[in-house]
């Protein structure tokens, strides 16, 4: 069943309580507690920090990532970088999350090659590095999510050597009631594509069932993480 749902948690600190000192120090517990539950990826997407901000609170979170994974042979989480491939490389993250509108996956790999970045930390390979449906090998290199709101977006995503995509908004979200929700039927056609789908936006424990009966390969939050103890949001959604 743990493969069956694959889990990714987006970070989020504005959403915890204090002044920044405080919101990072409680973000980077979360994070700790992520791998601990063994989460399968994390992506660090804290737009609002400068490069020289992100860079430092980046390195923090690969060196938290990285101990827990050497303490413990069986934790699987990988690190992604929301959007900057620059300091994906930098930190020695496992990859990154690109944009809807971002640059392509292959030119993050063009970009990551001739960096000569290593192999991310620890990387098992046919796990996160994975296989598409039909067992068709994914390229080696840096893991690479990407944002999609269509089939369309999918499909290219997928033509362009991503391992998985996000698919979002599928609910309506409490915190952004404008943003029209693209339903189940959208992201069971989404899901046809020849690549892993992660539904995201308005997910819960409630309704994330309905998500994977339609085909998705696993659920993407930030609230839903965020919000209740890690080990037992995990150990529902791969109960389902």
């Amino acid at each position: 069943m743990a493969d069956r749902c694959l889990l990714y948690y987006i970070t989020d600190r504005s959403q915890f309580p204090g002044d920044e000192t405080a919101r990072r120090r409680a973000l980077l517990a979360k994070i700790a507690e992520a791998v601990r539950a063994n989460i399968h990826y994390i992506q660090l997407r804290e737009k609002d920090l400068s490069s020289r901000e992100l860079e430092g609170l980046a390195r923090e979170a690969v060196r938290i990532v990285q101990e827990l994974r050497a303490e413990n042979r069986e934790l699987r989480t990988h690190l992604l970088i929301n959007s900057r491939t620059d300091i994906a490389i930098a930190v020695g993250a496992d990859g990154v999350h690109l944009r809807s509108d971002d640059i392509s996956p292959v030119n993050v790999r063009s970009i990551w090659t001739r960096c000569g970045a290593d192999i991310p930390f620890g990387f098992p390979l046919g796990f996160a590095r994975g296989f598409g449906k039909a067992g068709r090998p994914v390229r080696e290199g840096p893991l690479i999510a990407v944002s999609c709101h269509s089939k369309a977006d999918v499909v290219r995503a997928e033509s362009e050597g991503a391992n998985f995509v996000v698919f979002a908004p599928v609910f309506e979200k409490k915190d952004r009631p404008s943003a029209q929700p693209t339903g189940l039927a959208a992201l069971r056609e989404a899901c046809q594509a020849n690549i892993s789908v992660l539904a995201l936006g308005g997910v819960t424990l409630d309704n994330a069932e309905s998500c994977l009966q339609v085909g998705a390969a696993g659920i993407a939050a930030i609230r839903l993480f965020q919000e209740n103890r890690i080990e037992n949001v995990v150990r529902a959604l791969r109960a389902l």
